[in-house]
């Protein structure tokens, strides 16, 4: 069961939305979930369900709602404990969006301080579309929950600050314009904002509109506070003027391309991924790690195991990410994903999910090499040998891989 606070409240139970009747029953689930998994005082459910006009069996009225509330939520009632001094919900890793929520946030804080604009982006944005309004919105009229509403949209706003400091960091400097002016005139006290703001119109060629913003800023701060604005944008304003080139945009980086290991079943992807990681530094390429299974009894296994390998591979300076999915035509999602990820090698250990002539177009479209690894039994050829690699049709040429230009099967490494 996954409930959701970044909006109205939400309940769902395996894709299915559960119906809350009842707004104090609404009210007392939002409160135990804005402290999930910390134990709520009986005294304190009172208080803020109820306020100046609490029933005269305050403790028998709790207990018969938060019974009622456990009865309406059917299984998931179990999550809702009785403990001294009153109750906690309890909720497992990611079961609650604002969990989901905090943690891409504090992941993309540390990739945006390693350096990786492009990964904390990426979260990021992920982070703030699980945004679906107003956090509770539904109950925004309860005053125990104005507090929560005031703290969980401060957290999206700075969300989208970091997102912002990402693609400015990214060189996307053109592409934020229209999100910051939106944001300055919805926030104009907030003084990063507008820092943001001046540099990507000064990035973009608009230096006239960048002081503009500037003098906006200084007036309404003056008029609102009685301030004038901080020494960073003061700082900035006179970067500006002098046209400094440290505030020279930023060159968007080349986007890595891919090598895709893909195993099938339970296949090995170690062998796999030892003769795609050489491939893979030099040039700089990412190595997309995937495996694909026929059902789903398996996924949390593979998950693990695939998630072990990209870290290591990561630990060795490697750019990695996982994919595990169920697939009933494994050589057809290949292709396809080779498509999608901008790949430019697909290593397989299985050259029978090539046979089929449609996956043999789709990965042809791809503009990409692929390789299968044999062992001694499967090898082609006089001089094939137990690790032998073979490029059956393909586009890429790199060291260390020498592709054909057409159909047909050539040793091309070890």
């Amino acid at each position: 069961m996954d409930f959701g606070i970044l909006g109205p409240l939400e309940i769902s139970d395996g894709g299915r939305v559960l119906s809350l009747r009842g707004t104090k029953q609404r009210a007392l689930l939002a409160l135990l979930l804005l402290h999930a998994n910390q134990v709520v005082s009986t005294d304190r459910l009172i208080d803020q369900l109820w306020g100046d006009d609490p029933p005269d069996s305050g403790t028998a009225a709790l207990q018969v709602r938060v019974s009622k509330l456990r009865k309406a939520l059917g299984a998931g009632g179990e999550t809702i404990v009785t403990k001294a001094p009153g109750y906690v919900i309890r909720l497992g890793s990611d079961r609650l969006d604002l969990h989901r929520f905090e943690r891409l946030l504090s992941e993309a804080e540390r990739d945006l301080r390693g350096g990786d604009a492009a990964q904390a982006s990426s979260k990021l944005g992920d982070a703030i579309s699980l945004s679906r309004g107003p956090p509770l919105g539904d109950l925004a009229y309860e005053s125990f929950v104005q507090p929560a509403i005031a703290r969980l949209e401060e957290l999206l706003l700075v969300a989208q600050e970091l997102r912002i400091e990402a693609e400015l960091a990214l060189g996307r400097h053109n592409e934020v314009v229209s999100e910051l002016d939106a944001l300055v005139a919805a926030h104009p006290l907030r003084e990063g904002l507008c820092r943001q703001l001046m540099l990507a119109l000064y990035r973009s060629g608009r230096q006239a509109d960048a002081l503009e913003a500037y003098q906006v800023a200084r007036r309404t701060l003056v008029a609102e506070l009685g301030i004038v604005p901080g020494p960073r944008l003061q700082d900035l304003e006179r970067s500006i003027l002098r046209q400094d080139r440290s505030l020279d945009p930023v060159a968007p980086p080349t986007p890595l391309r891919s090598i895709l290991v893909a195993g099938v079943g339970d296949r090995p992807l170690e062998p796999l991924l030892a003769l795609a990681e050489p491939l893979a530094r030099r040039p700089p390429r990412e190595v997309i790690a995937a495996r694909l299974l026929e059902g789903p009894d398996a996924l949390a296994e593979a998950s693990t195991e695939v998630g072990a390998a990209c870290n290591a591979l990561r630990l060795r300076g490697i750019v990695a990410r996982a994919a595990v999915f169920t697939s009933t035509s494994p050589g057809e999602d290949i292709s396809r994903l080779a498509i999608e990820q901008d790949v430019d090698l697909v290593l397989v250990a299985d050259r029978g999910q090539l046979d089929d002539p449609e996956v043999t177009a789709l990965l042809l479209r791809a503009l990409c090499a692929v390789a299968v690894a044999v062992a001694v039994a499967d090898a082609v050829g006089p001089e094939a040998t137990a690790g032998a690699v073979l490029v059956p049709f393909g586009a890429m040429s790199t060291t260390g891989v020498r592709s054909s230009s057409g159909p047909g099967l050539r040793r091309v490494g070890r």
